[in-house]
């Protein structure tokens, strides 16, 4: 923990939002800059139908995600040619440093927890734009 944070048990509930650079808006949850967190961060996504986020990877953290509601598609590999999809009570795991691109191919609006090895969750997020074409609108 940091000085300015003394280690102690905390509980958090979802409220304000925060614009990720992947395109979506991702409930504030836990991480270094609400509780300290030293090596994860914990946040609840909420993707409408249609929502997709850009193509990009984390360079240097995993990524696990729970689908609690709906589904979604994801596209993932170098060229974003593999493909994925999820439906509530799934479970997926992305290592570091691979490219990928959510999307919600659903009629309901998709709900995830997401889990990610860096407490700051935003910073070794590396968006790839030549990537964004290779995944049809």
């Amino acid at each position: 923990m940091t000085s300015s944070m003394p280690p102690k048990c905390q509980k958090l509930r979802p409220g304000g939002t925060y614009a990720g650079k992947q395109g979506f808006s991702y409930f504030e949850g836990i991480a270094r800059e609400t509780t300290g967190a030293q090596g994860i961060c914990m946040h609840l996504l909420r993707i409408p139908p249609g929502g997709r986020a850009k193509a990009h990877l984390h360079e240097s953290h995993e990524t696990a995600i729970y689908v609690m509601e709906g589904s979604a598609a994801m596209y993932w590999g170098e060229k974003l040619e593999h493909h994925m999809e999820t439906v509530a009570g799934d479970l997926v795991y992305i290592p570091a440093g691979v490219p990928h691109l959510p999307v919600n191919t659903g009629e309901v609006e998709a709900v995830a927890v997401i889990a990610r090895t860096d407490p700051h969750e935003q910073e070794s997020v590396r968006l790839l734009p030549e990537l964004e074409d290779l995944v049809p609108a």
